[in-house]
């Protein structure tokens, strides 16, 4: 990237950066994008994990917002990435016998109504009305006095940073230059106008010059401090803070995810992964104000608390702290506005160029990172001197599309030819799409890799080795977190999978025992950390305990 001169430069590699890198790659631009820790890493790693048109938004009339997701919705499902998206259903129980099954159930067929607009053949199925005894056939953990009867429809579902990561490499399959590790620490000026950034290799500890004729700020809740480098800025992002809860799939007896009413929001009870797969489930989410470190939001025992209480509400069986196995927090970058409550702030988005040569994009929703990354690309085209031509990323698959459907139909068949039982071939085609195969060209060369982690038996060594050698990792947080999930999956957070998991990057890594040794004490003592911070009673001290295990990436934890 130093090299020359870009035309785009992204700075921050979550969700909607890595798609205003593909968006402008896919245009035919030279294109850079730089993030300061790794792919996801931080808000696009720690969502609630759903592709959904926001039903709660129609209740709010912003049915442009709704229409939007629920367009971007089919897309992702049908062409984009069928392998990483997934149908999920959701039961919403009613509590009133007459106006309310009138009132959500208008609002559902409306929701239904508007997704058909963009398929024929609607790909997901329609809602349907369950009497009491027919909501608790699917969702027996239900309090039978809890309901007195339910609607369920239809969503779909996403591992936020394996998607995030996948439109990153898709980005780099088109010619854009990509950087992990990478954290922008001023801007290069002529004049008034920004001409590209000061990046500091947090690896090897250079600072390099990138020049750039156009620089996106995508940068999620750090949008603020990226602006301040500038000098100023017009949009400012308010950071919510939001809490998931991993159980285990045999504590809630239910074949469906549910959707929960609560004081101020809604509470989702998410199958996960979706099913047939599914292990466990997420239940989730606060949403509160965040002023402290951004690096690392803190979840206490006040959030778990809140979520468990706000359930056990309606099962039969109550959850306890012990049956909670992973803990999950994150920043939802809001655009500021006059109401006080984070959940009544706006999820569109907003594109503006503050800076001649800064153009900046925040808000939204996970659903709609296309169109924000489209939006944004259309902006910095304006300041380009040439024809940019239209986005074409509507009609780009992302990597592990093309193909996904037959091997599913063949998965049998791959199992066979592998020696990969079959349970694992659909668990990778889930993963990693079409390209299953490089995978599996691994296992060929070595059997070992096709044999379950210490720890984490769903997942597989040769996920490790693949993590490290074509997706990017180059850490073992990396791995453990956003690669796979097995932070959250476990019981022991991945401490028992560390030892095995950093000798098969080791290998591909280069790294020597004093490394690899390194690389685990760092991962044990950020599991510790956080279980600190799930024991205090309040942000401030959960914030403390979480920030007593410092980054892996040296200087990231303060920015």
């Amino acid at each position: 990237m130093a090299s020359g001169t870009l035309d785009v430069l992204v700075v921050g590699g979550g969700v909607t950066g890595a798609g205003v890198a593909l968006d402008a790659a896919s245009r035919g631009l030279d294109v850079g994008l730089v993030e300061q820790r790794d792919w996801a890493a931080g808000t696009s790693s720690r969502s609630s994990k759903l592709i959904h048109g926001g039903l709660r938004y129609l209740e709010q009339l912003n049915f442009g917002l709704v229409r939007e997701a629920l367009r971007e919705r089919q897309l992702l499902l049908s062409r984009l990435c069928p392998h990483l998206v997934q149908p999920v259903p959701f039961l919403y129980p009613l509590t009133h016998p007459v106006w309310e099954r009138a009132y959500v159930g208008a609002g559902v067929a409306l929701y239904d109504g508007m997704a058909g607009l963009f398929t024929r053949d609607h790909a997901l199925p329609r809602h349907r009305h369950l009497t009491r005894s027919g909501a608790l056939r699917v969702a027996p953990a239900l309090k039978r006095g809890a309901l007195v009867g339910a609607i369920q429809y239809w969503d779909a579902q996403v591992d936020d940073a394996r998607h995030t990561l996948t439109v990153g490499r898709t980005a780099a399959a088109y010619g854009a230059a990509v950087a992990t590790s990478a954290r922008v620490v001023g801007f290069l000026r002529e004049g008034e106008r920004v001409v590209g950034a000061v990046v500091h290799d947090l690896e090897g500890g250079d600072e390099l010059a990138v020049r750039a004729r156009v620089v996106v700020n995508a940068s999620g809740v750090w949008t603020d401090d990226v602006q301040e480098l500038a000098g100023r800025g017009r949009i400012r992002v308010r950071a919510s803070k939001g809490v998931h809860l991993v159980v285990p799939r045999d504590r809630i007896h239910a074949d469906t995810g549910m959707i929960l009413r609560t004081e101020s929001s809604v509470l989702f009870v998410i199958p996960w992964p979706s099913p047939p797969r599914q292990r466990h489930w997420i239940i989730g989410t606060t949403d509160t104000d965040w002023d402290l470190a951004k690096g690392h939001p803190a979840a206490s025992r006040t959030d778990i608390d809140y979520l468990l209480e706000r359930v056990n509400a309606v099962l039969s069986t109550a959850l306890s702290p012990a049956d909670v196995e992973g803990v999950y927090a994150g920043l939802r970058p809001l655009l500021s506005g006059e109401s006080e409550a984070t959940s009544q702030l706006s999820r569109e988005h907003a594109v503006v160029q503050g800076v001649a040569g800064l153009v900046t994009v925040a808000g939204g929703k996970y659903t709609t990172y296309r169109v924000m990354a489209a939006d944004a690309v259309d902006a910095a085209a304006r300041a380009l001197d040439r024809k940019v031509p239209p986005s074409p990323t509507a009609e780009v698959p992302l990597l592990g599309a093309d193909g996904y459907r037959p091997l599913w139909n063949a998965r049998h068949r791959l199992a066979a030819g592998s020696g990969v039982h079959v349970a694992r071939i659909e668990h990778l085609l889930g993963r990693y799409g079409s390209k299953v195969s490089e995978l599996l060209d691994l296992v060929g060369e070595d059997a070992a890799l096709g044999r379950p982690l210490d720890g984490a038996d769903d997942y597989l060594a040769v996920e490790v080795v693949y993590a490290t050698s074509h997706e990017g990792a180059l850490h073992l947080d990396d791995v453990l977190t956003r690669r796979t999930r097995i932070s959250i999956e476990t019981w022991d957070r991945g401490v028992t999978a560390a030892g095995q998991a950093a000798e098969l990057m080791g290998r591909a890594l280069g790294w020597d025992e004093t490394t690899r040794e390194r690389e685990v004490e760092h991962y044990l003592a950020r599991v510790e950390a956080e279980r600190s911070s799930q024991r205090q009673t309040d942000d401030a001290t959960a914030d403390a305990a979480r920030m007593g295990a410092p980054d892996v990436r040296m200087g990231a934890s303060t920015g």
